[in-house]
C-alpha cells in the first residue's frame, strides 16, 4: 500500500471529472462572467449550470444559491448577515457547544457587539436535546444555528425535529444549518426541513478547495458582509471563481449519481472498521456507530497513546488520519466536542479521527487495522507513567 488516505472529513481528493472541467475553463473558457462579450457569456453559463445542479439536488430555486469561498464564509455570511439585518427584532441567537469554529467565532464576534448567544449542551453521543432547544427559544430570538453532522465524531443532529420546533414557536426565527459534513452523505431538502440557510463546502465532496455556497431562502432578510462590485445580487461581491464553481457543480453531479449506493457502502465499510478497532484493548469509539451517525467518520480514543504520536506513527506507514478537527490541528487546544460528550480527561489528547470516502476500500481498512495492531502495543511500551 503506497498511500492510504483516511482524513476525508478534512478534505477529499477531487473527482477526475472535476479536474478536467476546471482545467478547460482556466485554459480555454477563461472569461469574466460579468463581461458582456462572448467569453463573458460563456463563463456565465458555467455559473448557471452549477446553480441548476445544486438547485435540483436540494429542491430549491436557483436564485437562492450564492457562491462563496467555502464553508467558513458561508457560515459567517449566514450568521453575521442575518444578525445585522434583523437586530431590530431581537439580539438573541441559539447554537450548540460543539459547532465548528466557523460558527463559534462569528458567534463570539456578535457577542462582542451586544448580541446574546445561548450555547446548547449535547448528550454523551453529541446530540442536542430538543427540550433544551425549546427552553432556549425566546421572543427576541432571531436565529438558530445547528450543524447537520459533527466533524469530529460524526454525530447527526435532529435537524427535522429542530426545524419543526423552531417554526412552531415562531416562523420568523431563521434556522441556519452548517451542512459541510452532511451534504453529499445524505439528501437534504431545506424547504422540507424548515432550513432557511444552508452552508456547504466543495472540498468535502471531491470538489476543489476555496469554493462553497450558501442557500438563502428568498424570504430571509440578510445583509452582505463583503462589499464591492455588487455581483450575486449584491449579497456577495467579487468576481466569481468560475473554474471552482464549475468544479463544485461537477462534484455535486458526481456525488448524487449513486448517492444511496455509495452511502450504504460507506456504512458497511465503517462497520467493518469499527469491528476491527474494537478488538484492540483500551480503545473506545466515540459517539454513535450505526445508521444514527455519519457514514464516513470514526472517532477513536486510545488509552495510553497520545494522538499526535499515533498520527505520525501511522503516517510513517503511509496512512493519513487526523487528531480531531483539521481546521484547528495546528493549534494546541483541547477538543470542545470531546469535552462536551464527557470523554475522560486522560483521553482528550489520545483521540484520532479516521474518515472515509467513496475512494476508500476494504483492503485499505485491513492494512490500517494491521498497522494499528502493531503500532499501539509498541507505543504503549514507550509511554511514560
Amino acid at each position: 500500500m503506497a498511500e492510504i488516505y483516511l482524513d476525508n472529513a478534512a478534505t477529499t481528493r477531487c473527482f477526475p471529472e472535476v479536474a478536467r472541467v476546471m482545467t478547460k475553463i482556466m485554459c480555454e473558457d477563461y472569461g469574466n462572467p460579468s463581461s458582456m462579450h462572448h467569453k463573458g457569456v460563456e463563463a456565465e453559463q458555467y455559473l448557471k449550470t452549477c446553480r441548476h445542479t445544486i438547485a435540483k439536488a436540494l429542491k430549491i430555486n436557483e436564485k437562492e444559491i450564492f457562491f462563496t469561498s467555502g464553508g467558513t464564509e458561508s457560515d459567517n455570511l449566514a450568521i453575521i448577515g442575518t444578525a445585522l439585518a434583523n437586530h431590530r427584532r431581537g439580539k438573541h441567537i441559539i447554537t450548540t457547544c460543539i459547532e465548528h469554529p466557523a460558527v463559534l467565532e462569528p458567534m463570539a464576534y456578535l457577542e462582542s457587539i451586544g448580541y446574546q448567544v445561548t450555547y446548547l449542551p449535547v448528550d454523551s453521543f453529541g446530540r442536542i436535546r430538543l427540550e433544551d432547544l425549546e427552553n432556549a427559544l425566546r421572543s427576541d430570538t432571531i436565529l438558530v444555528s445547528i450543524m447537520h453532522t459533527n466533524n469530529e465524531i460524526g454525530s447527526l443532529m435532529p435537524i427535522a425535529e429542530a426545524g419543526n420546533l423552531i417554526k412552531r414557536f415562531s416562523p420568523d426565527i431563521y434556522f441556519h444549518v452548517d451542512g459541510v459534513q452532511g451534504f453529499g452523505k445524505t439528501k437534504i431538502y431545506p424547504k422540507k426541513l424548515g432550513i432557511d440557510l444552508l452552508s456547504v463546502s466543495g472540498h468535502k465532496i471531491h470538489g476543489p478547495k476555496g469554493i462553497g455556497f450558501l442557500y438563502v431562502n428568498e424570504k430571509v432578510k440578510i445583509r452582505p458582509i463583503v462589499f464591492g462590485g455588487g455581483q450575486q445580487k449584491g449579497l456577495r461581491s467579487g468576481t466569481e471563481n468560475v473554474p471552482a464553481i464549475a468544479g463544485l457543480g461537477k462534484a455535486v453531479e458526481e456525488v448524487y449519481k449513486f448517492l444511496e449506493e455509495d452511502v450504504e457502502r460507506l456504512y458497511q465499510l465503517k462497520k467493518y472498521l469499527i469491528e476491527g478497532l474494537e478488538k484492540l484493548p483500551g480503545v473506545t469509539i466515540n459517539g454513535y456507530t450505526g445508521y444514527d451517525s455519519a457514514p464516513h467518520v470514526v472517532s477513536m480514543s486510545v488509552e495510553g497513546v497520545r494522538s499526535e504520536v499515533l498520527l505520525h506513527a501511522l503516517e510513517d506507514k503511509g496512512i493519513y488520519v487526523s487528531a480531531g478537527s483539521a481546521c484547528a490541528s495546528n493549534k494546541p487546544m483541547v477538543s470542545q466536542t470531546l469535552k462536551a460528550i464527557g470523554v475522560k480527561k486522560e483521553l482528550l489528547d489520545a483521540t484520532i479521527r479516521l474518515s472515509l470516502s467513496v475512494f476508500s476500500t476494504r483492503e485499505e481498512i485491513d492494512y490500517t487495522l494491521r498497522a494499528l495492531y502493531d503500532i499501539i502495543p509498541m507505543l504503549r511500551r514507550y509511554t511514560r507513567h
